[in-house]
């Protein structure tokens, strides 16, 4: 229902049961910091508001359920057991926008000093070591296999490719090209865990490389197609060329464009390559399947060949990493914590299985221990940092 009022898609009656539900939990979200007490019983305050909510909610359903077992028609068993469905999906529906109202309230409270004192008390007992986020870091190999670090170097001219100038500028690589060049040379960029980099190509094509990333890529673009190849996750922007279409090669699959910005994410632990349109068009080609992908859309290559579209994504969260956010919306924990083992170049251990949903936005120039102290707060998941490993539990 809150998707559809974004989208301007809920009816009347939506918009005002939605605006009532909304208006429920406002009171309670009108708190006075110093009602709050110090920063060691906050999290008390916030979950007992949580309880009273759910027990309420539980105490609604209860007399819900039983008015709709005098009135059915047949006062069967079944009846009462598919209301009383209807009514647990309620309570579950309930308790996911709660932890989500947490997650935005907890995420700006951590931007206040007092986030920093929470963290500091709270939490310290769990964490033998804070971890800082990750940077710009990357690794360029040249034609000739040498490489170049290129995390702390200044800006200015680093190395000569054939007749393409490397240029560091503002954070990122530049390629220019001299006209007539005729030899094709190939370079290789590569982020580690807990970096990520730019690169703008000869041609003018953007790209923005996330953690554990790759790019093969020719220091000129002289043949009939732009083709690079990419491990990992990268944003394109792709400069507009009909005569030369662009095209991604990522794990045995294709992307050709002409000029569009997209999303590809294809890691070898993640489970499938999913692949995200922004603007433009292109076609996602693998084996002997190929489907057109339109603004919007997702395509993801399955791992028995076929190819699944999804329309209507969410493109914020899609790029998120790229404009520096972790969007957790709706994410199980194995995604959650894959994506922060790349950022803080730590692994992940798990005590028990944890079968809840994550919802929050929190920025990746976070300390790893803040955004640990965060998810925490939906009380569903508890983590210990020991050097770089973290250790997950109910």
């Amino acid at each position: 229902m809150i998707d559809k009022y974004l989208a301007g898609d809920a009816n009347e009656e939506e918009k005002d049961l939605l605006s009532r539900y909304y208006n429920s939990f406002q009171q309670d979200l009108q708190w006075d910091r110093t009602e709050l007490g110090n920063a060691s019983d906050m999290e008390d305050n916030i979950f007992a508001r949580i309880n009273d909510h759910l027990k309420a909610d539980n105490r609604a359903s209860m007399v819900d359920t039983v008015e709709l077992e005098k009135n059915s028609p047949d006062n069967s068993v079944d009846s009462l057991r598919r209301n009383a469905g209807v009514f647990t999906l309620l309570r579950i529906a309930a308790a996911a926008s709660v932890v989500l109202i947490l997650s935005v309230a907890a995420l700006l409270w951590f931007r206040s000093n007092h986030g920093t004192e929470l963290v500091k008390n709270s939490f310290k007992k769990a964490y033998k070591n804070d971890i800082p986020p990750g940077r710009d870091k990357a690794v360029l190999q040249l034609a000739d296999g040498s490489t170049v670090v290129l995390d702390d170097l200044q800006n200015g001219a680093l190395v000569q490719q054939g007749n393409t100038k490397v240029i560091k500028l503002n954070g990122k690589i530049n390629y220019n090209a001299a006209a007539g060049t005729r030899e094709v040379l190939y370079n290789l960029l590569s982020t580690p865990r807990g970096g990520k980099f730019q690169i703008e190509l000869p041609d003018g094509t953007q790209v923005w490389l996330n953690a554990t990333s790759s790019l093969r890529f020719p220091v000129a673009f002289i043949e009939k197609n732009r083709r690079v190849e990419i491990t990992g996750e990268a944003y394109f922007e792709v400069a507009k060329d009909k005569s030369k279409p662009f095209i991604v090669s990522v794990n045995g699959a294709e992307v050709q464009v002409v000029g569009t910005h997209f999303n590809v994410m294809a890691y070898k632990d993640e489970p499938v390559i999913k692949t995200t349109l922004l603007e433009g068009a292109i076609k996602f080609v693998k084996d002997s399947t190929s489907t057109i992908v339109k603004p919007h859309q997702q395509v993801q290559a399955l791992d028995n060949g076929d190819l699944k579209l999804v329309d209507g994504v969410n493109l914020e969260q899609v790029v998120a990493w790229k404009n520096g956010i972790f969007n957790f919306e709706g994410e199980d924990i194995g995604m959650v914590m894959r994506q922060l083992a790349r950022w803080y170049d730590v692994d992940v251990a798990y005590t028990e299985r944890v079968d809840d949903l994550f919802f929050a936005k929190i920025p990746r120039s976070t300390n790893l221990s803040a955004v640990l102290a965060l998810l925490e707060m939906t009380g569903e998941v508890h983590f210990k940092i020991d050097g770089r490993k973290i250790t997950v539990k109910p």
